[in-house]
C-alpha cells in the first residue's frame, strides 16, 4: 500500500526570509492526520533567502538532517563546530543530551534550498555528536545508503532502525528497491518527477509505504528521490 502526500497538500509559511513546506505537523502548522511516519517526525523543505538564516536555537533528544540542494548552508554549533554544507552534502547532528546551533545562508546574493530532516532516536539522552559527507559516488539510477544505525559503506551514522538511501535518475531510466517483509517506507521527491510502483511522485511529494516488498521506480524526468527503510 502507498499513500500519496502530495507537494501543495503540505504545510505551507513565507515569512519573507524563509519559505517553507512541511511534509508533517512541525511548529504553528498542526495537522493530526500528519504527525510523522514511523519514527520519522519531519521532512521541512526550506528555502532561505541570502544572509538570512536560523539564529542559536536548542535542540535536543533528536537526530537531524540536513540535505543542501542548491547554495550552501553555513552551520555552527555549541559542540565547536563551524562548517559550511554546500549542494550535494548532508549533515548529521545528534542532539542527545542537548545542542545549540545556528543555520544561515552562506551567500549574500543567492538563495539557499534545503532539507531538514528529523528522526525520532532510538535512546534518550545520547552524547552529542556532528557529521558531515557527500554522497554523489553512485551513477544515476543506483541506491546510495546516505544514513543507517550502524554506518555501514561509509554512511552518516543515525541512532535509530532506519536505513536512508538516494537515487539520482534520468528520465526513462529503471531501478529497484527491495524492502523486507515488515518494513515500512517513506519516499520524498527531491527533485524532478518518478513513478514508483505505477504512481507519479512529482518534486515535492512523499509517500508512505506498508506492505510493499519491493519499490520499482522510473523516471519521468531527471531528478532525485529519497527512500527511508523504517521498521
Amino acid at each position: 500500500m502507498i499513500t500519496h502526500r502530495k507537494a501543495q497538500d503540505r504545510g505551507e509559511f513565507d515569512f519573507g526570509w524563509l519559505h517553507t513546506r512541511h511534509s508533517f505537523s512541525f511548529g504553528d502548522y498542526y495537522d493530526p492526520a500528519h504527525m510523522g511516519f514511523r519514527a520519522l517526525r519531519v521532512i521541512n523543505e526550506d528555502t532561505v533567502q541570502p544572509g538570512q538564516g536560523f539564529g542559536t536555537h536548542p535542540h535536543r533528544d533528536m537526530e537531524i538532517l540536513s540535505y543542501v540542494l542548491e547554495g550552501t548552508l553555513a552551520h555552527r554549533d555549541s559542540m565547536g563546530t563551524g562548517a559550511r554544507i554546500a549542494a550535494g552534502e548532508w549533515q548529521r547532528i545528534t542532539a542527545g543530551t542537548g545542542v545549540q546551533h545556528s543555520e544561515f545562508n552562506a551567500s549574500m546574493s543567492d538563495p539557499v534550498h534545503f532539507l531538514q530532516i528529523w528522526i525520532v532516536p532510538e535512546a534518550r539522552g545520547l552524547p552529542p555528536s556532528w557529521e558531515q559527507k557527500r554522497f554523489d559516488d553512485v551513477p544515476s539510477g543506483v541506491f546510495r545508503l546516505v544514513a543507517s544505525r550502524d554506518g555501514r559503506d561509509g554512511s552518516l551514522t543515525v541512532h535509530q532502525d532506519v536505513a536512508l538511501y538516494t537515487a539520482r535518475f534520468d528520465p526513462g531510466q529503471r531501478f529497484e528497491l527491495q524492502l523486507a517483509p515488515g518494513r515500512h517506507a517513506w519516499l520524498q521527491a527531491a527533485r524532478g518527477e518518478v513513478s514508483v510502483n505505477g504512481q507519479t511522485l512529482r518534486a515535492g511529494d512523499g509517500a508512505g509505504v506498508s506492505d510493499e516488498t519491493a519499490l520499482r521506480f522510473e523516471g519521468r524526468s531527471a531528478g532525485e528521490v529519497l527512500v527511508f527503510d523504517l521498521a
